[in-house]
């Protein structure tokens, strides 16, 4: 998910209007391939207008340019299909909202990209077409593997956005969470910038001696404070042994062992004043004007701290999320998938076509090249036709792409109450590290409530 995101309840009205979809079986399906039915499919010469929705388009600059130089691209290629691409209606904070409203209106997205921890609600209460019953799981495998067998995705990227066995979201971008840091701010601290810190101990160390040395402070984390979303927590929990859900994927987890310790041991590097209480576009700002040591957020935030960086004149460098002492780093991502909530045929193929341009090899070099976000086709690092140029002048991707070989996927948690369940940890969670909360007895109780919440 896009990383400046306080995920808010759904208004009512459209909460009410979700569980009566859900109630009903949700919206009616069409023939699938599976099911004996021939995959919708356009006629050479079929006219079809579709609908974009993208998160992309609420910022300025590389995301937005990107998005309409891709939609450009996509509709030279296909001259017989028309794309209007559109932000969602209520801002970052109101994705599936946006396409909920637009359900109950009778007019929804095509297209919409929806955060990873959204696919059960988008599968099971708005109704997205499920694209390997519709389309064949040949055709998504095929997709999948790239063409001609070449560049497929990263194998621990395929299934994201998957529900029950079957793909209902096409993974589009994300990102791990990455350490950006200063390196000149290093070297003021006395901190050797080719030897940034691998564990937490050694984050707070690196931040106390930033903030003892020079007028810039310490470090900061994007996984908490307002306007933070719980994809880098659930990668902090994950590396200290706990997990937020458990694997039976309804029992909320985040009440004791890892979680509790990974809480406690950020709590202490704030009290140590190694990290500041901020809230992560307050960080953003101050990382980029040379006002903090290291940064810990998504990459989709790189092209703005590589203009940031030149601007106010220092170096920046990247390197893995630090690990806990004991405990090797397990990354989630942040990011999202493309999903389809066409009922009509017609713009049904078209949104897979879309779908598929928007995640294949010319879409990725672009994206990665212009954003940040990750290839998940990893091999076009390699591709002198994709981006190994481009990687060869931005060592800045490396660290997130080594960190793909060991991630594990955010987690959805269950349910339409999901985005409360959400926040009742990230709200729990902030009191703890930077209101000085116990960290045991106040997860414990927000764990409760939480799990009252799970269907």
């Amino acid at each position: 998910m896009f990383p400046r995101l306080r995920r808010r309840l759904l208004p009512a009205v459209l909460t009410v209007a979700g569980l009566a979809l859900a109630a009903c079986g949700g919206p009616p399906t069409t023939a699938t391939a599976s099911g004996g039915g021939a995959a919708p499919a356009l006629a050479p010469d079929q006219k079809v207008a579709i609908t974009f929705e993208t998160y992309n388009l609420l910022t300025a600059g590389p995301w937005t340019e990107t998005v309409h130089g891709l939609v450009a691209e996509f509709e030279r290629q296909h001259p017989n299909i028309d794309v209007t691409a559109q932000a969602p209606q209520g801002g970052i904070a109101n994705l599936a909202g946006s396409v909920q409203q637009q359900i109950v209106a009778g007019n929804p997205p095509d297209v919409a990209q929806l955060g990873f921890g959204e696919r059960q609600f988008a599968a099971r209460s708005l109704g997205a077409v499920n694209l390997t019953e519709t389309f064949g799981a040949d055709a998504v495998a095929a997709h999948l593997d790239g063409s001609d067998g070449q560049h497929p995705f990263h194998p621990r990227t395929r299934t994201m956005g998957d529900v029950d066995g079957s793909t209902f979201g096409m993974p589009y971008v994300f990102s791990t969470p990455v350490l950006f840091y200063n390196a000149n701010l290093f070297r003021a601290a006395g901190l050797d910038p080719d030897r940034p810190p691998r564990t937490w101990a050694e984050f707070k160390q690196a931040g106390l001696a930033l903030t003892g040395r020079t007028d810039a402070d310490g470090g900061y984390i994007s996984c908490l404070g307002t306007g933070a979303a719980d994809w880098c927590l659930q990668g902090l929990v994950r590396s200290a042994g706990g997990r937020v859900l458990a694997e039976d994927g309804k029992t909320i987890s985040w009440g004791d062992g890892g979680a509790v310790d990974a809480l406690a041991a950020w709590q202490d590097i704030v009290r140590s004043g190694a990290s500041p209480d901020m809230d992560p576009n307050d960080a953003q700002e101050a990382f980029s004007a040379g006002k903090l040591g290291m940064f810990l957020q998504t990459s989709a935030v790189q092209s703005a701290l590589i203009k940031g960086a030149k601007g106010a004149g220092f170096e920046l460098r990247a390197a893995p999320m630090p690990a806990f002492t004991g405990h090797e780093v397990v990354p989630t991502n942040s990011g999202s998938a493309l999903y389809s909530f066409s009922k009509d045929p017609a713009k049904q193929a078209a949104a897979w076509e879309l779908i598929k341009f928007m995640t294949s090899e010319t879409a990725y070099t672009k994206i990665t090249s212009g954003i940040g976000y990750l290839p998940l086709r990893v091999g076009l690092v390699d591709d002198p036709a994709g981006l190994k140029d481009w990687a060869a002048k931005n060592p800045l991707i490396r660290p997130n792409l080594a960190q793909l070989d060991r991630l594990e996927p955010t987690v959805a948690y269950p349910g339409n109450e999901y985005q409360q369940i959400l926040t009742l940890l990230t709200d729990s969670a902030t009191e703890v590290v930077y209101r000085g909360a116990d960290p045991a007895a106040t997860m414990r109780a927000s764990q409760e409530r939480a799990q009252g919440l799970v269907p």
